[in-house]
């Protein structure tokens, strides 16, 4: 009688979680399973039309594509550095203030811009950038100096001035990562250094940074896929604009499923996306397991 019921109520634990694997199903799996194929069809949203890897072809012979390509790559390598050199060095002093009221009040001046709607924080980017009305215009006029920048109207300076969005590039993810990570090195390592000598910078590269690597190589990977597929600040700001010199393979991909109704050529960008996140988080698997 007792076994009955156990087995009584395991079925109706599984029973209860029936919806939620329904909803998994619906939007984890089917939604990716669904590109794949299409990625290999003309699909204009109502028919689709098997076409093997004609829409492969017509990506690698896409110059636009390319563009954005490298445009991505930039992005990716500067936001990396700039993004987890700042991060590291804001979380690095916070650790390190005695004061610890100080401390918490740098803390949550750090953490706070998290609560704030990307959207609006790239709104607010825009407005200083503005060419005519914007705060970095009227600020080099004051000062005597060339004013008339475009800054993301013009071809030459948009893509620097994405980079220049977000300064002084401290994330508030990587900053509570970063933090982490110092607190978690032995008070006893700590002190061991100081008598030896190694305080300061010294310290920080020879003994903080060390033991911080798992914390770099998590950022680091999380950094990679967040560029690769990110297309937020062209989609709010510049539309992949002017021309091609902000466009990026996410971009691309959302314009030309939504712009263009081209879902086939759209999903076989999105599936070539995936299976390069897929091998960078596979690689990254691998080398921590080697760490370990």
């Amino acid at each position: 009688m007792g076994y009955g019921r156990r087995l009584y109520r395991a079925k109706l634990y599984y029973l209860f979680l029936l919806p939620t694997l329904a909803i998994l199903l619906i939007f984890g799996f089917f939604p990716p399973l669904s590109a794949l194929y299409h990625a290999f069809t003309n699909w204009n949203g109502a028919t689709a039309e098997w076409v093997g890897l004609q829409n492969f072809e017509y990506m690698l012979e896409d110059s636009f594509l390319l563009d954005s390509i490298w445009n991505m790559l930039f992005l990716l390598v500067v936001g990396l550095i700039c993004g987890n050199v700042m991060s590291l060095i804001g979380a690095a002093l916070v650790f390190n203030l005695k004061h610890a009221r100080l401390s918490g009040f740098f803390r949550y001046m750090f953490i706070l811009p998290m609560v704030v709607p990307g959207v609006v924080v790239l709104l607010l980017w825009k407005s200083l950038m503005d060419p005519l009305t914007g705060l970095f215009n009227t600020v080099l006029a004051s000062f005597g100096l060339p004013h008339d920048y475009g800054w993301l109207g013009d071809p030459s300076m948009a893509l620097s001035s994405i980079v220049l969005i977000g300064f002084p590039w401290v994330a508030g993810l990587g900053f509570l990562i970063y933090l982490a990570g110092f607190q978690s090195i032995s008070q006893e390592v700590i002190e061991a250094a100081e008598v030896e000598g190694a305080v300061g910078v010294r310290r920080f590269f020879r003994i903080d940074l060390p033991l911080i690597t798992g914390q770099i190589k998590l950022m680091v990977v999380l950094g990679i896929i967040g560029g690769l597929q990110g297309f937020g600040v062209q989609l709010v700001l510049t539309k992949g604009g002017p021309g091609s010199a902000t466009a990026v393979p996410g971009w691309l991909m959302y314009e030309q499923a939504f712009s263009y109704s081209n879902f086939g050529y759209a999903s076989m960008i999105g599936f070539v996306i995936f299976i390069v996140i897929l091998a960078i988080t596979f690689i990254n698997m691998k080398f921590i397991k080697a760490d370990q």
